[in-house]
């Protein structure tokens, strides 16, 4: 089941998309690293940034599917969301935490990191050891810089709650590949 996913892919809800994230590898330049956590955002829900409307931050949210929504959190760290559903949907799919798979010594500089499970475990972590800012906010994914290839779906998928946030905390929207290295944090409350 590899390959560069179509447009079809994405075009699913979010909590489809986001289980089918897992054990992808999203690349830019020369780094990559397979996709071992992400969280779900729908516009239904009231920590999703797509919660108001199309607000010209999170406008991309309600455009294309396949497309990169990439913001700054907190100021400080870039993030980046893949944009899934139907055009006038807002939704997407935060990609929280990578295992490193190529490009291992640009992460380290870029991070000035040297621990394998420290460069990606992370959202901004990622970013950063991608190179991955605002500028590729809207980009597609199907013709863009940074490219997304299907791989095996993990034998076993955590969920729990989602990190960061104060409101919707109890929805289990938060995945990740079990007995991964790589996770941002451990999933404390459970998994299915």
């Amino acid at each position: 089941m590899s390959g560069v996913p179509g447009r079809e892919f994405f075009e699913r809800p979010s909590s489809e998309v986001a289980r089918d994230l897992l054990g992808c590898e999203l690349s830019h330049g020369e780094t990559a690293g397979r996709i071992v956590e992400v969280e779900i955002y729908d516009q239904d829900d009231p920590a999703s940034h797509s919660f108001r409307g199309p607000t010209p931050r999170a406008g991309v949210m309600f455009g294309e599917a396949g497309r990169l929504y990439v913001y700054r959190s907190y100021g400080l760290h870039w993030c980046v969301n893949v944009v899934c559903d139907v055009v006038g949907h807002g939704a997407a799919v935060l990609i929280r935490a990578l295992e490193p798979t190529a490009g291992i010594e640009r992460m380290r500089e870029r991070r000035g990191r040297e621990a394998l499970r420290d460069l990606c475990s992370g959202p901004g972590k990622l970013c950063a050891a991608l190179g991955i800012d605002g500028g590729l906010n809207a980009m597609s994914l199907a013709d863009g810089p940074v490219r997304l290839i299907r791989g095996d779906p993990p034998i076993g998928v955590l969920a729990g709650s989602r990190i960061g946030i104060s409101v919707a905390t109890e929805v289990p929207w938060r995945l990740g590949v079990a007995g991964s290295p790589y996770l941002s944090r451990p999933f404390r409350d459970g998994g299915h």
